[in-house]
């Protein structure tokens, strides 16, 4: 990430607890992202204590539902300031001014909260937040959003075919399209399923990179 645009957003979230910039919120939004903010449900389950980081602007036209916070997350407070979100910004065709402009992408993943680290890596996402938190804010984004959904456990709480595996239901975007897009989650821990997959760069990043800017078009 930009160097100069991160200090920025990381100085945002330490001066007002959001990372965005209250005077494009209702007040109802606004009061919410503090009690998202402030919550500790989980608490005593996060080893790094709580921190939520979350992005929503009133009627972002896109919603990108993740899994949680990694540590680098955790400690700057700017959602996806990592490699994978380097990634993600990539997949989607987004610069960094447009992925953090709260107006346009709302970033709402499962666990709001770094959940610490395991044997195979990051914990999964607490279960606490989705059903806390989602709706309250998703209340907030218009209908006919578009969904990006991103790696299995946002996956198993909104997409349909729960019995189906991520390569399965990546494979089926057509089927998603136009509200919904599944990806694979972009960390570097999946170099091999994209080696093996060849199709979702050449055929569904494609499509995916115009419904994007169809729905920004579209505002």
């Amino acid at each position: 990430m930009c160097t100069d645009f991160r200090r920025d957003l990381i100085d945002a979230s330490r001066r007002d607890g959001t990372g965005q910039t209250p005077g494009c919120m209702t007040s109802d939004l606004t009061d919410l992202l503090r009690q998202v903010r402030a919550c500790t449900i989980c608490a005593e389950h996060l080893p790094a204590g709580p921190r939520p980081v979350v992005q929503v602007g009133p009627g972002a036209p896109i919603v990108i539902i993740g899994q949680a916070p990694g540590r680098r997350v955790h400690e700057s407070g700017v959602p996806w300031d990592d490699p994978s979100g380097d990634r993600l910004r990539d997949w989607l065709g987004l610069d960094l001014e447009t992925f953090y402009d709260p107006a346009a992408v709302a970033i709402v993943p499962m666990g709001f909260c770094y959940p610490g680290t395991g044997a195979g890596g990051d914990l999964p996402p607490r279960p606490e937040c989705a059903p806390e938190w989602h709706q309250a804010l998703f209340a907030h984004l218009p209908g006919d959003r578009l969904e990006i959904i991103t790696g299995a456990y946002a996956q198993k709480r909104y997409v349909a075919d729960t019995a189906a595996t991520v390569t399965e239901t990546v494979a089926a975007w057509r089927e998603r399209l136009p509200g919904q897009v599944v990806l694979p989650h972009p960390s570097p821990r999946n170099n091999r399923w994209l080696t093996r997959n060849p199709w979702f760069a050449e055929e569904t990043l494609p499509a995916v990179r115009e419904r994007v800017r169809r729905a920004l078009d579209e505002r």
